[in-house]
């Protein structure tokens, strides 16, 4: 498969992003054969001294070397290295050697030098910036050094600085990418209990779920807010944030539907996202034709809309589709960040929950940081969860005011 073929160019690193089993560990054993074999058995390859470096050595062993995809089950007879236990290392017909290491132990690393390495599992090692580095000093045999690292990702600072790095190139691969090779009764499984959650995206689908620095909702936020279902709600809103123009070209018209309890005073009352229904590429009949679904799916007490760039055209067009719907606009007076903040801190108090399935929305709240939106285009689906919130839980909460008792 292609994300499992080392890319073109003057690269240093190469990262293989997976979701787990997406064949990453095949593409490193297949990389380092690639590395140390030459044309013919005895002849000698590209690189005579690899590094494998895993968590453990355990996990060295037992996938990068001895797993149903590591290098001994990939290499012909002809070819194959012997295993070395003793020595923990692995060493080829033609005299090239691969030596194990773990990052339990970053000073292990000081003092070989190697012409290549296979870092396993980066993301997950618990001493993963001082093994790196100490890997890095060590990598300095040869003309061109190279080094493959196999990872499912996870936002960890060593990994966002070498997917910065102007050296590295990476592919990236699903889990669904490996159906031939996985288990119907797995697959099933774990995309019914993970499909749309962060887990999912971040296990399954391989995505870096990243924050950025001063980001009003952060990842472990979202983690917090998820929830399987939600209990009877009081009421239920649509907001709806449309796009400058209605064509293929255009942003996404923001949909977002919100319901909420609301029994007690305001610090009681809980909002849970329920469904993330933004479209893209739509004329206005298309996307409030959306809208006016969303609303009729979950018994919506109101569908609430920006003006700013339609004006009465945005309740015109909701108006051709749906009569009788409750409307109300919303006009933007204040910048995307000003609006945000309050709704913000309603996650950072857990008053919102979200259902799962969000993951479209979740990544543009985590874009959105004290200085605007970081992400492309326009926040649209942010924009559509502020204004249903707001409407739900904001506006009303600055009207409420405690019942008078009257004295006996």
């Amino acid at each position: 498969m292609d994300h499992q073929l080392p890319p073109e160019g003057d690269w240093k690193t190469w990262v293989i992003l997976g979701g787990r089993g997406a064949g990453k560990t095949r593409a490193g054993a297949e990389w380092v054969r690639n590395m140390v074999e030459g044309p013919m058995p005895l002849d000698a390859g590209k690189a005579t001294r690899v590094a494998l470096v895993g968590e453990t050595l355990e996990q060295v062993r037992e996938v990068m070397v001895h797993g149903e995809s590591g290098i001994l089950a990939c290499s012909p007879p002809d070819r194959r290295p012997i295993w070395q236990e003793t020595r923990r290392r692995l060493v080829w017909p033609n005299g090239a050697a691969a030596q194990a290491y773990s990052a339990h132990d970053p000073d292990r690393l000081r003092g070989p030098q190697f012409d290549a390495a296979w870092v396993d599992e980066l993301a997950k090692w618990k001493n993963a910036e001082a093994t790196w580095d100490m890997l890095q000093f060590g990598l300095r045999l040869g003309d061109h050094p190279q080094q493959v690292v196999t990872t499912t990702p996870r936002n960890v600072p060593v990994l966002r600085q070498l997917l910065a790095d102007a050296g590295t190139v990476q592919s990236h691969a699903p889990t669904e990418a490996n159906r031939a090779n996985l288990a119907q009764s797995f697959l099933e499984e774990v995309e019914r209990r993970y499909a749309g959650t962060r887990l999912g995206r971040q296990e399954l689908e391989g995505l870096l779920m990243a924050d950025i620095e001063g980001a009003l909702w952060t990842r472990a936020m979202m983690d917090r807010a998820e929830v399987e279902t939600a209990p009877d709600l009081d009421r239920v809103v649509v907001a709806v944030d449309p796009p400058v123009t209605g064509t293929t070209q255009s942003d996404a018209c923001g949909i977002v539907v919100v319901g909420a309890t609301m029994a007690g005073p305001p610090q009681d009352w809980r909002a849970f996202v329920l469904e993330d229904a933004s479209v893209a590429g739509l004329s206005p009949q298309g996307w409030a034709e959306a809208a006016c679904a969303a609303a009729h799916r979950w018994g919506a007490d109101r569908l609430v809309a920006e003006v700013n760039q339609g004006g009465d055209l945005v309740e015109s067009v909701l108006r051709q589709v749906d009569p009788l719907m409750s409307y109300r606009a919303v006009r933007a007076s204040r910048g995307k960040v000003a609006r945000a903040e309050p709704v913000a801190a309603l996650y950072e108090q857990g008053r919102i929950q979200h259902l799962r399935g969000l993951g479209d929305l979740e990544d543009q709240m985590c874009l959105m940081g004290a200085q605007g939106f970081e992400g492309d285009g326009s926040p649209d689906r942010v924009d559509a969860l502020v204004w249903a919130l707001t409407d739900l839980m904001l506006v009303p909460a600055q009207k409420w005011t405690q019942p008078k008792v009257r004295p006996l």
